[in-house]
């Protein structure tokens, strides 16, 4: 039997209790496990959900400093009261990562130059703003990047859901390129960089001049099995069900879908129900939409539930809809519409449309 590469697989958001880049740093971490000898290095944050469910043998958690602990709590005062202000957030937040990065350097620096790993891969933060100071340290040894998202602007149209989601703070990101120290470096040393969408990749070719045999499209997202399911029972009582999965925030427009079905022929939409699975907090604003469209009885609202149950929501529906509008590699919610096979509509837009 081929023996196994060993992968040092950094990955400072993995978290299976989580969502979005947690749930997908602990995703490929859980799959890459199957395949190589893998050390993972990540944050002391996700102890407690990995404890549940992985082997801690070659699990490496880099513990916070107090300074840093009680700074990241006035961050999130700062930042993230009301609707939260997600670009200053990570930009004020980058000192966290960077003490992050530091420890991870000065713990594996000396085996990485030894050259006892076979590849180094750092997978999250999922957008293009942080450096990693382990490609230094890869003299010997292939640095893997990614997959990496961002760039993707809000297309025409949709000024005022930028605004909030405070758009008009992205310039700190360009800012960050430029002052952030070794963040060039990585990306211009990296012998491998993994980009989740076909704009990620074009503005990270723009940025650095990296040639193409550098830089290849991976998507971020993956479905777990369960999602592709060989039976789809029959709706008896002839509703036609359409269904949205998603994080209930302004860019992921549920509330298209629900003007949408207000604008149905009678006949159409007293057949139709609208189920909304996910939360967040445009769940208050959504609700009162569908009741001044007096679809209070034809749009039911689920907040967060468990994978056995989303599974069951998806094998019902008849239509998935899913018009979103800022989608960099894709969205998880549209790669399991399609694992369960129900038509679905999308945006053009983004990594959907790819």
């Amino acid at each position: 039997m081929d023996k196994k590469l060993k992968v040092l697989l950094i990955v400072d958001e993995c978290n299976p209790e989580f969502f979005s880049f947690p749930l997908a740093g602990y995703n490929f971490f859980q799959s890459i496990s199957r395949l190589a000898d893998v050390t993972l290095v990540t944050h002391e944050r996700n102890e407690g959900p990995l404890k549940k469910v992985a082997n801690q043998e070659k699990i490496i958690y880099i513990r916070e400093s107090v300074f840093v602990k009680k700074y990241f709590q006035l961050v999130l005062r700062l930042t993230m009261a009301g609707r939260g202000n997600v670009p200053l957030k990570m930009a004020l937040a980058y000192p966290l990562y960077a003490e992050f990065n530091h420890k991870v350097y000065r713990l594996f620096k000396d085996a990485i130059l030894r050259g006892d790993y076979d590849i180094v891969h750092a997978i999250t933060p999922g957008i293009p703003r942080y450096p990693y100071k382990e490609v230094r340290a890869c003299q010997r040894t292939p640095f893997l990047l990614g997959p990496v998202n961002g760039g993707l602007p809000f297309p025409k149209g949709f000024e005022g859901i930028a605004r909030l989601k405070a758009a008009h703070f992205n310039f700190l990101r360009a800012v960050g390129r430029v002052l952030i120290p070794g963040y060039a470096e990585t990306y211009k040393k990296a012998n491998l960089i993994l980009a989740g969408s076909k704009g990620t990749r074009d503005l990270l070719k723009k940025m650095f001049k990296i040639p193409d045999n550098r830089i290849r499209l991976f998507s971020e997202n993956g479905v777990p099995e369960e999602f592709f399911l060989t039976d789809k029972p029959k709706n008896e009582d002839g509703m036609i069900r359409l269904l949205f999965v998603g994080r209930l925030v302004p860019y992921k427009c549920a509330d298209i879908v629900i003007e949408a079905v207000s604008r149905l022929a009678p006949s159409i939409q007293s057949r139709i129900i609208l189920t909304i699975v996910g939360y967040g907090f445009e769940k208050e604003r959504l609700e009162k939409i569908a009741k001044q469209l007096c679809l209070d009885k034809k749009v039911l609202f689920h907040g967060k539930v468990l994978l056995k149950e989303l599974v069951d929501f998806y094998r019902r529906a008849d239509i998935f809809c899913f018009p979103s509008i800022r989608e960099y590699g894709g969205g998880g919610g549209g790669l399991e519409g399609l694992g369960n096979r129900p038509p679905f509509f999308v945006t053009q837009y983004g990594g959907k449309g790819e």
